[in-house]
């Protein structure tokens, strides 16, 4: 069995993850969210959104955040730029990385940006340009690769379709996000193998929600397909407002357990992590989602 070496955690707490809260999360907070994250060991930190402050309220202090964390030497401070503007916003902010979002489903595509997978792909163009032409990495998500609440079960070969085209216009990486948490490890390894065929898998990432309590067993049916980089959330914060039911993100304190385990280097301190998870969990006054950070917590008490 050739499991990767080594292996990327993409944390997309301080985005993904505080995006759909309700209560108002002070600039502060969320900067200190993304210190914390950097100081566990986090290579990769999505920091923001550059959207309409309508659509997406916790996101509208991102240029603030971005002006205020400790930036660390080889550590990837990213955003959501979903259109020209947002990408232009994150460029006056120094973002070295961007992420634009497609979807593998047309129903959830006009629930989530109100056009067709087609007319998705068409709007990234210009930002791939202006990206090209300021020398901005461009990161791919997909949306619903497992499943979704309006069309049910998705083709592999059509969440093949939609990363080959974000690959090809440009996205140096491509994440295939299971939104609402129905994937088994066969339909896991069943996708990436389809995707696998049109896009190197060393350009391929994994982000799995856990709302069948399947992400961990995912993300290890994704290793044995050779997949190194994931998506994950401290503390599993997050969800998808426009998938009913779906619960948040994997938690990177369970990915990073996992790892260790199985003895994959991701170069993240556990304890610093769970740490950082407790203290936004505390700011936000909910319970820790991630099962691991619990158990070690209860150790402590």
């Amino acid at each position: 069995m050739n499991l990767p070496q080594l292996v990327r955690l993409v944390e997309v707490g301080p985005r993904d993850g505080l995006q759909n809260e309700k209560q108002p999360i002070s600039v502060a907070d969320k900067v200190r969210l993304v210190d914390d994250l950097s100081a566990a060991g986090l290579s990769y930190v999505e920091v923001g959104s550059f959207v309409s402050p309508k659509w997406v309220p916790q996101m509208a202090g991102s240029a603030e955040v971005f002006a205020q964390i400790q930036r660390k030497p080889g550590v990837t401070y990213a955003a959501l730029a979903p259109n020209l503007r947002g990408f232009e916003a994150a460029l006056e902010s120094q973002v070295e990385e961007v992420a634009v979002f497609a979807a593998a489903s047309e129903a959830f595509s006009q629930k989530n940006i109100n056009c067709s997978i087609a007319e998705s792909l068409e709007r990234f163009v210009p930002i791939m340009d202006a990206a090209k032409q300021h020398g901005v990495r461009v990161r791919g998500y997909v949306s619903c690769v497992l499943g979704c609440p309006y069309d049910g079960d998705i083709a592999p070969e059509q969440v093949a379709y939609v990363a080959r085209e974000l690959y090809a216009m440009g996205c140096y990486e491509v994440s295939l996000g299971d939104t609402i948490g129905a994937g088994s490890a066969g339909a896991t390894r069943r996708m990436f193998e389809v995707v696998g065929r049109d896009v190197p898998r060393e350009r391929l990432a994994g982000h799995f929600h856990d709302t069948y309590g399947q992400a961990v067993a995912n993300i290890y049916a994704s290793l044995l397909e050779g997949i190194s980089v994931f998506d994950s959330s401290v503390a599993g914060l997050g969800g998808c407002p426009y998938a009913k039911g779906a619960t948040g993100n994997v938690a990177s304190e369970d990915v990073v357990y996992l790892l260790n385990g199985l003895g994959i280097t991701s170069g993240i301190d556990l304890d610093k992590l769970i740490a950082a998870g407790q203290r936004i969990c505390q700011v936000l006054d909910r319970a820790n989602g991630s099962r691991v950070a619990r158990a070690q917590l209860a150790k402590q008490a």
